[in-house]
């Protein structure tokens, strides 16, 4: 299964004509996306590579039975996008573009609650979502993920989104749904939201989350995860050197007022019971997993850590043993072994960022 969209989800572009939008959807539709149409008021009645164009979203809905929205829209005129694609009728909405003002972003966050509770938001300012091989509405890359997996993934970062999709796919494991809820102060989905769909959704067994510096959400996400997850829970803070006052990148990484360090997100997740990353930067050296895997791949990695214990396995021969730990520069001992069921498995360590898990069957 996955999270909000699979391949049953119809999309059409808002923005399809310009060059962006009829690039990525485009490319979607090629993934396997189901991209039926787009809009452009100006340009209704014609088509992109035959996929049909209408006026509004309605328009489009009516037509075609659109269930969600992706938004490629120039910043001044995403207000007025997402009101669009709400009232017309679809119950997804996915906005790519950055630079969105911080009002106009609250604005249309409060009218969808207000106004149209059955409709999500994801972003402003993200790279969108992916269930591989099912439905990837945005600008991920699609080839770079692998469909059929334990782990799902929940990121403020797009880049390091890429950068964990890609690893995990390298080292054989799949991924149920990825997504970039984005960067920018007043986000459409949260942290909290995409953990309650992954503590539901029976194929993942693992959530991964990436999150950076500014606001709160981490230490909200921190007091969820206490409460509410059984599956272990991976995090890794991005911002650790980054000094105070000065936006890093995103409109929502900026440390104001002593607060949203990552240093604060990283003890409020360490408490709650998910495994933290201790730095970006550190290689995790496959000698370590000697103990644990009989047969490890030499790679070097972001900083080795993994997940927490939560289900003591039935036997070692029906179950997959992953052993993880933060690995410190002079630190080489695995630390405690965890249980993820089902599912056949070739002994691997996989490597991500903040994550280094190595696999035995």
């Amino acid at each position: 299964m996955s999270i909000f969209v699979d391949d049953r989800t119809k999309v059409v572009y808002q923005g399809l004509t310009g060059s962006q939008g009829r690039f990525y959807g485009l490319l979607n539709r090629d993934y396997g996306t189901q991209v039926v149409a787009g809009t452009n008021p100006k340009k209704a009645g014609t088509d992109v590579d035959g996929i049909p164009v209408f006026a509004g979203v309605a328009d489009a809905v009516a037509a075609t039975g659109a269930t969600a929205s992706c938004v490629f829209i120039p910043a001044p005129g995403v207000k007025d996008a997402v009101l669009d694609a709400a009232v017309g009728g679809v119950a997804f909405i996915v906005v790519i573009t950055e630079g969105v003002p911080m009002h106009d972003e609250a604005w249309f966050f409060n009218a969808l609650r207000r106004d149209h509770p059955d409709v999500r938001l994801l972003g402003p300012n993200c790279p969108g979502i992916i269930s591989p091989g099912r439905c990837n509405i945005g600008i991920t890359a699609g080839h770079i993920a692998k469909p059929d997996g334990p782990v799902g993934i929940v990121s403020r970062s797009g880049t390091l989104t890429y950068q964990a999709l890609y690893e995990l796919a390298q080292q054989g494991i799949g991924v149920t749904t990825c997504v970039g809820i984005g960067g920018d102060p007043v986000p459409g989905t949260s942290f909290i939201d995409c953990l309650q769909a992954f503590e539901a959704d029976p194929d993942t067994k693992a959530v991964m989350m990436i999150g950076e510096i500014g606001g709160s959400a981490e230490e909200e996400a921190a007091e969820f995860i206490e409460q509410n997850m059984s599956k272990p829970v991976v995090a890794y803070v991005a911002g650790v050197t980054a000094p105070p006052g000065k936006k890093m990148g995103h409109a929502g990484a900026i440390v104001s007022g002593g607060k949203g360090t990552a240093q604060a997100k990283m003890d409020a997740l360490r408490d709650a019971g998910a495994t933290v990353g201790l730095n970006p930067t550190a290689a995790g050296a496959p000698s370590s997993w000697s103990q644990s895997c009989e047969t490890t791949s030499t790679m070097s990695a972001p900083a080795a850590v993994g997940f927490r214990p939560t289900v003591a396995p039935a036997s070692r021969s029906a179950s997959i043993f992953a052993w993880a730990v933060p690995l410190p520069p002079d630190t080489m001992a695995p630390a405690w072994p965890i249980f993820l069921p089902g599912g056949a498995v070739t002994p691997a360590m996989y490597a991500t960022t903040g994550f280094v898990i190595s696999a035995l069957m």
